[in-house]
């Protein structure tokens, strides 16, 4: 891989109790491109994003091992600062997640969170991130209604923006559009696409067309294995080993 590594893992392993969910991961993120996790369900793709941010740390019967690295720092360390790592990342969740208040105060809360106290910085800066997140054209006249009065597509994205506003350098992305339709799936993607100029994305999914459309770079997974990695050219057009040209042939999902 030229491009500069944003985040290395190295001999990752995930166990719950006897089961091995993550087998012995090496894999290498790179900066300022979208990395798509791809496999069928139940192969793991979405553990290893918790332990990017440590939320595996919530489920007391998984034990991790290994490392990664994220600008050369091993944020598997017991004494790592939790909160600050994962503002460090922002997370959209298969269905979107907003707080019960209003559109602007949803972001006013993020903001408040970062220690910007200013009213009209914090105006500014929420219109902005909103800007990023391809939704404040659709809501500039309704922002103080309540979040709950948005399409579940607009919801997404306004969660997205909320991520944005916490000022984190990674974006991970646990399949964001399976809930949403085809118009707000195109949002997200285009969204992404752009936001790649200033954010590591790292997006999970097992929609194969979504993969091609916005992967760079492409992982793919099997039963807790990484099977293959490279650029989504190399993957899609010449993939080396066999599970993934089953997988890529749609002999499973």
């Amino acid at each position: 891989m030229d491009d500069p590594i944003k985040i290395q893992i190295r001999d990752l392993n995930v166990y719950a109790g006897p089961n091995h969910i993550l087998k012995n991961i090496n894999v290498d993120i790179p900066r300022n491109k979208i990395t798509v996790i791809l496999g069928p369900s139940g192969c793991g793709k979405t553990t290893l994003l918790k332990c990017m941010n440590r939320l595996t740390d919530l489920y007391p019967e998984l034990k991790v091992s290994g490392q990664i690295m994220i600008d050369d720092h091993n944020i598997l360390k017991a004494k790592e600062d939790i909160y600050k790592l994962r503002q460090q990342m922002g997370l959209l969740s298969q269905r979107p997640y907003p707080l019960p208040m209003t559109i602007y105060n949803n972001m006013a809360y993020a903001l408040k969170l970062r220690g910007i106290k200013n009213r009209h910085e914090i105006h500014k800066l929420a219109m902005h991130y909103l800007q990023q997140a391809n939704l404040w054209d659709e809501i500039r006249s309704r922002i103080h209604e309540p979040a709950s009065r948005l399409s579940i597509g607009q919801q997404q994205r306004l969660c997205l923006a909320r991520g944005l506003a916490v000022n984190p350098e990674i974006i991970l992305a646990d399949e964001p559009t399976s809930a949403l339709d085809p118009i707000s799936s195109q949002f997200i993607e285009e969204t992404f696409v752009k936001l790649k100029n200033d954010y590591t994305i790292i997006l999970v999914t097992h929609i194969l067309r979504q993969a091609k459309r916005v992967a760079d770079h492409v992982v793919f997974m099997y039963l807790g294995d990484v099977i293959e990695q490279g650029n989504v050219n190399e993957i899609f057009e010449h993939p080396q080993m066999e599970k993934t040209k089953q997988y890529l042939g749609g002999t499973f999902n």
